[in-house]
């Protein structure tokens, strides 16, 4: 398998859950090799799927240890399923090398106490804790990472596509047709996110062999 094609894997994240699409490119076109929806906590509920807003009403004390333990769940979690993806990727002949994550457009976090006492804040963290789970557990199994802000997902994926964004909406949007439901949003982001992913990944490659033809 030392020249399977490549695969990346997009995540769109959610409270306690991410929709994760995996892709290969044919001729440069997306085909689906894999779609899931990953459950970042072992209980889904509120409870858990809202770690922040938990802790905030919890006794002086527990919040840091529930935090943690959050964390340490959802990182969990998160490496089972993309090594659940990887393996069923593997069955199709490609190899999952890249991960697509869409960001907030939230600026870094301060500490616990600080975010325990906004509540805007308490709500950007709980999807960070889940996105940096993703994250961690991408470059465990040995991903390289490619991480852009939603809101700018669009534009960007236009100007490195090189397609009209109405045009990329519909070629996702045809490239899930297959799968039938659910083909959301959430899929068609996700999708786009590994797309972007495999095209930096090309990118990358083409500059190190013109750096190699050059030396």
């Amino acid at each position: 398998m030392a020249h399977a094609k490549q695969a990346a894997v997009g995540f769109r994240v959610h409270s306690g859950w991410a929709a994760a699409v995996a892709i290969c490119l044919e001729k440069g076109t997306p085909v689906v090799v894999a779609r899931q929806r990953v459950h970042l906590v072992k209980t889904f509920t509120y409870e858990f799927r809202q770690p922040y807003h938990t802790a905030k009403k919890m006794l002086l004390g527990q919040p840091r240890e529930f935090i943690t333990r959050m964390q340490a769940e959802a990182r969990r979690l998160a490496y089972r399923a993309i090594r659940e993806l990887a393996s069923r990727t593997l069955e199709q002949g490609v190899k999952l090398t890249r991960c697509g994550l869409l960001l907030a457009s939230g600026r870094p976090l301060p500490g616990l106490e600080k975010v325990l006492a906004s509540h805007a804040l308490i709500h950007t963290a709980d999807g960070e804790l889940f996105r940096e789970a993703l994250l961690h557990a991408s470059a465990r199994y040995g991903l390289r990472e490619f991480t852009i802000k939603e809101k700018e997902l669009l534009d960007r994926a236009g100007q490195v596509l090189r397609v009209k964004p109405n045009e990329l909406m519909r070629r996702v949007t045809e490239v899930g047709r297959a799968f039938g439901a659910p083909w959301s949003q959430d899929e068609k982001f996700a999708t786009l996110a590994a797309w972007l992913a495999l095209a930096a990944l090309s990118k990358n490659s083409s500059e190190g062999r013109e750096k190699s033809k050059t030396s």
